[in-house]
């Protein structure tokens, strides 16, 4: 697949460069070669890099197409005008017409007017209506070349403002990224941490779209409202940044810490102690929020019961607040589950099961799947005196989101 950007800016480079040795006969038929070069949606690309129009190129090409012929000798050579000759572009028709369609998009906008790279919300049909109100002869597609000569391009929104930021951010994800290193250098498990959002169970609709047999398509309940029956599944995944694997643990009660520990001890006994068999610690890496809060009391009085049972030092750091989306487990693991099973009702908990289990990619990421039926507690309080056995030990750098237990 090309690059129609990189493309379309190789070609700008070179008409501009090629574009005073080159008479008007010369220009319509090299643009006619890079267009055929191409292939489909060739004109428009280079229609957009030289300014030339759409017909200008489509008669190159039929001129090109015609030097393969043997020539009649009755008919003329084509045409070609002194310099300065043909319709003048619009801009020279209409001097104002860059500055009348600046009036119009300007004032709606978006971000910095001195940037390289600006965009609007208004269409390119509503724009060319305007203009032919004001007088000017003018159809969506130049206006579309016009706005992207001027630095306008169509854009999404963009997911970037995290609310106010921790001015120790930046250091915690250095922190975080030589931890990861240094374990992995020595052989040790280092895994990411997370509760996907709860699932319905049933009949209910599923985003996304799958193939299926033409006018028959998955026939859903029309409202999502939760069946007590069937509940609702609480995946928690445990993610290998070395290995690529993952475990998820489908839960059916509360995501509480306990649940989280639990689900670390079963990819332990599952997975983790037949490839790390000489593991003498664990490094997790968790949001800072959920049932793996930096600020739980109960999650630290569960890592403990973990270190006890699994017989490692467990050490964890946690990204700061607002930053949830830089945990590894969120990219590398939940996103491909979701993309599997886009447009299939989650009918039942082992059909959930299921497709996390058969959920893999090109790069080899491999997922286990469990259902706990276990019930877990909410609402446990942690003593002063029970979180003073924790054998807890802090780290210089922000010890409230970097600890060993």
């Amino acid at each position: 697949m090309i690059n129609r950007k990189l493309v379309e800016q190789n070609i700008k480079t070179k008409y501009g460069t090629l574009k005073r040795l080159m008479n008007e006969r010369m220009r319509r038929c090299w643009a006619a070669t890079e267009a055929i070069a191409l292939g489909h949606g060739g004109i428009s690309i280079v229609s957009r890099a030289t300014g030339l129009s759409r017909n200008t190129i489509a008669a190159g090409i039929r001129e090109t197409g015609e030097s393969a012929e043997p020539r009649n000798p009755i008919r003329k050579a084509p045409q070609v005008r002194r310099r300065g000759g043909g319709r003048k572009s619009l801009i020279q028709i209409f001097p104002a017409l860059e500055n009348s369609l600046e009036a119009l998009v300007d004032p709606v906008t978006r971000g910095d007017p001195e940037s390289a790279l600006r965009w609007t919300c208004k269409s390119t049909r509503k724009l060319a209506n305007e203009l032919q109100q004001q007088g000017y002869s003018i159809g969506e597609r130049t206006i579309s070349r016009l706005l992207i000569e001027k630095g306008y391009s169509l854009q999404a929104n963009r997911k970037t403002q995290e609310g106010s930021q921790h001015p120790d951010r930046n250091a915690q994800f250095e922190y975080i990224s030589r931890r990861v290193l240094l374990f992995q250098k020595r052989n040790q498990p280092v895994v990411s941490v997370d509760a996907k959002k709860k699932e319905l169970v049933g009949n209910f609709a599923n985003g996304g779209e799958e193939w299926q047999p033409k006018g028959r398509p998955e026939e859903v309940n029309v409202h999502d409202f939760q069946d007590k029956k069937l509940g609702k599944a609480i995946p928690y995944g445990v993610y290998d940044l070395t290995l690529n694997q993952g475990w998820v643990n489908v839960g059916i009660d509360h995501d509480t810490a306990y649940f989280a520990t639990a689900t670390l001890l079963r990819w332990w006994q599952a997975m983790g102690i037949r490839v790390y068999p000489h593991a003498s610690e664990l490094l997790i890496t968790a949001d800072g929020g959920g049932s793996n809060s930096s600020r739980s009391r109960l999650w630290k009085v569960a890592l403990q019961e973990l270190a006890n049972q699994i017989g490692l030092r467990i050490t964890v750091c946690h990204f700061p607040p607002g930053t949830s989306k830089w945990n590894k487990i969120e990219h590398r693991m939940f996103s491909h589950i979701t993309e599997n099973w886009r447009g299939r009702p989650l009918r039942s908990l082992g059909v959930i099961v299921s497709l996390i289990g058969h959920t893999t990619t090109q790069k080899g990421l491999r997922i286990r799947a469990e259902l706990d039926t276990k019930e877990y507690k909410t609402g446990i309080k942690v003593s002063d005196q029970e979180l003073a056995k924790v054998n807890i030990k802090k780290d210089k750098f922000h010890g409230d989101w970097n600890y060993t237990i």
